[in-house]
């Protein structure tokens, strides 16, 4: 019994691999994001479009760097 105990992860770290994944999943998914703001503004010629995007692009920034945290 108590070899089959310490081979399983326990709860916390289960819990920590789990919010790991979606920490993982969440900044995937705020890179491809940035990579398409960044793509628009590029292609824009539209400066109040331009503004829009580059406080999107700030505010995507700014979370991708609290996840890396």
């Amino acid at each position: 019994m108590e070899a089959s105990r310490s081979t399983k992860p326990s709860k916390a770290k289960r819990a920590l691999k789990a919010e790991q994944t979606q920490n993982h999943i969440k900044k995937a998914d705020l890179l491809l994001s940035r990579s398409r703001v960044v793509q628009q503004l590029e292609h824009s010629t539209n400066d109040r479009f331009n503004e829009l995007m580059q406080r999107t692009l700030a505010d995507l920034d700014a979370q991708i760097a609290a996840l890396a945290d």
